[in-house]
């Protein structure tokens, strides 16, 4: 199973430019190390992008801008609309100077662009702001660099307008870019951004229910990520819905804690006449910038393994308001903050349409005993009829971690057939192999995997599908297989000759001697402990008032396969078959030694 066409020339094309402008990177060494290029080339990279855009209007923004001078037009938003119009694009530059006149003044070159920087509308200059350049440009000039960094950006290798490279290969460029600066650092490049081939799955799931309507009727959807990096999970889905009917539009919205990154999204939207406006800079858990949205999809990567300490007050407060707050349901452990993002993804889904893909790891489906804030997460979602699907991905599908990861799949609106069900669906060997890997990424969701994945979901029945060496094994299961009661088990304090001690009737506790009973909740409990407990223990009895709900998705158990174990006879078999080889070998070099 190969990689599709489309995924192979985008890769090609993204490494090839990366590799260019990485080679430009390589004429700050010794000022900057690797780890450090980013620190100037992003930012370059970006104000490249923009000026080739704007390159075609230049002049009539000039001359525009004369024009609204001579007017004697003050007010800032009148004078920002006719300077947009007259660029074409949600932003604009009135210095005279461009990357072609910068390169042409090497003697002035720190002035000019400054002067240049200063020309930008404000939207520009706070992306250029969240790179916090101004401190690299002064250090670049000192040292004689500034000039010729620009100069690089003018060769044919520094072409970046938009009708060389669309805006998709022009967020991989950037997270290649990223990847190789954390790379060279040992840092976690998957930290940044999730590699193309996973943003597709989700993308796939989160339209497979409306995918057909889709292309007869056009939609006109909102789109949110909570952690959204560069944006490419944003750009991904819009890229879907567009190709699946052109007349459909997608307004994105996202939130991003790294200014870098934020940067790079919000530079992307203006570039494609997005909703850069709703790009948003801050922690999602404790300065939410969308309180009170909702929104038709949200597709999100957020981070898990990482505390919320930073966040803790905010967090707890808004845990106390119950309902009204985010995260009513539960709270996770201080150490993982995954769980927390799940909750805020729920609570702004739109109630009647809402459908949001978001990938978690492991620890989501079962960390936290009965009536602890995981478990009371988890009940939540199930209780409430939100979970769809979950998807057990590949390992090593990450650039950044080998471990087992997955995809949830939420909705606000199942369909009747999905109504008080859960679909799981083992997707881990369903992958091609690498031929290059990078960091921990050494397979790949080919575009064979992701139809046959999303053929299992859309299929909604116990199966198992296959496709070459893939294979996806999907099952079904009524919301209450996964909750339980967790029941205290005491055993009854007796006497020397073995009566019962009673309190007010009441049997007594022997000390030490307490067990606990997880009783699934499809079953009678008073059945179970009959048949489970006190066929082994005849002084056992339930202490039902410190009874315990709790939920957990067993999913290795679900689809644990046995393998019986090799007999003994066949080991002592292979056993001798390679004492025999072993001793041949042997006899052969011994032959060769006295030969000699």
């Amino acid at each position: 199973m190969e990689l599709s066409k489309r995924q192979e020339q985008t890769n090609k094309n993204i490494q090839e430019k990366a590799n260019l402008i990485w080679e430009i990177a390589t004429n700050i060494y010794g000022l900057y190390k690797p780890h450090e290029y980013g620190k100037v080339i992003l930012p370059m990279t970006v104000l490249k992008r923009f000026d080739d855009a704007l390159k075609k209007t230049k002049q009539a923004v000039l001359d525009k801008k004369v024009e609204i001078d001579k007017q004697g037009i003050a007010v800032e938003s009148l004078r920002n609309k006719r300077l947009c119009e007259a660029s074409g694009y949600q932003f604009y530059n009135t210095s005279k100077f461009d990357f072609d006149r910068l390169n042409a003044d090497p003697d002035n070159i720190k002035e000019n662009f400054e002067d240049y920087i200063a020309g930008y509308s404000d939207n520009v200059k706070d992306i250029i702001n969240c790179f916090k350049f101004t401190d690299e440009i002064n250090k670049l000039a000192e040292n004689n660099l500034l000039y010729i960094i620009i100069s690089e950006f003018c060769s044919e290798k520094g072409d970046m307008s938009p009708e060389k490279i669309t805006s998709a290969d022009m967020g991989n460029i950037f997270e290649e870019l990223i990847r190789k600066f954390s790379e060279s650092y040992d840092e976690q490049a998957g930290a940044h951004f999730t590699s193309r081939d996973i943003i597709y799955l989700m993308t796939e799931l989160l339209v497979a229910p409306e995918k057909e309507d889709m292309k007869v009727n056009p939609v006109d959807k909102t789109a949110y990520d909570m952690a959204m990096g560069t944006s490419q999970m944003l750009g991904c889905l819009t890229e879907l819905i567009s190709d699946i009917n052109p007349e459909s539009t997608v307004k994105c919205f996202g939130q991003e804690l790294n200014p870098e990154t934020y940067a790079i999204a919000k530079s992307d939207m203006l570039i494609k006449g997005g909703n850069s406006e709703g790009m948003k800079l801050g922690n999602t858990l404790s300065e939410d910038q969308f309180t009170n949205y909702t929104f038709d999809y949200i597709i999100s990567n957020p981070p898990f393994g990482i505390d919320w300490k930073s966040s803790k007050e905010a967090v707890e407060d808004e845990h106390k308001l119950g309902d009204l707050g985010r995260f009513g349901p539960g709270l996770p452990n201080i150490g993982d903050s995954q769980m927390l993002f799940l909750l805020n993804g729920i609570s702004k889904l739109k109630e009647d349409s809402g459908r949001m893909a978001i990938i978690q790891n492991g620890s989501s489906l079962f960390n936290g005993d009965a009536g602890s804030g995981p478990s009371e997460i988890r009940r939540y979602v199930i209780n409430g009829d939100l979970l769809e699907a979950i998807i057990q991905l590949p390992t090593d599908l990450f650039y950044n971690t080998g471990i087992s990861t997955y995809i949830w799949v939420i909705s606000k609106n199942k369909a009747p057939n999905r109504k008080e069900k859960v679909q799981l669906i083992d997707a881990s060997k369903c992958f091609v192999k690498r031929r290059k890997n990078i960091g921990n990424k050494r397979v790949d969701l080919s575009n064979e995997c992701i139809d046959l994945i999303v053929t299992a979901y859309n299929d909604f029945k116990d199966e198992t599908l296959n496709a070459g060496d893939a294979v996806v094994e999907s099952k079904v299961f009524d919301n209450d297989y996964f909750g339980y009661t967790k029941v205290t088990v005491e055993t009854a304090l007796t006497d020397e000759k073995g009566n019962l001690i009673l309190k007010k009737g009441q049997k007594q506790p022997t000390k030490g001697k307490t067990d606990t009973e997880s009783i699934p909740l499809d079953e009678d409990i008073d059945e179970y402990f009959e048949r489970e407990v006190l066929p082994f223990n005849p002084l056992a009895y339930m202490d039902r008032s410190k009874d315990k709900i709790g939920y957990e998705i067993p999913f290795t158990r679900v689809f644990y396969k046995y393998v019986a174990p090799r007999s003994s006879d066949e080991i002592y078999e292979e056993i001798k078959k390679l004492m025999s080889e072993e001793n041949e070998l042997m006899k052969e070099l011994l032959k060769d030694s006295e030969d000699k």
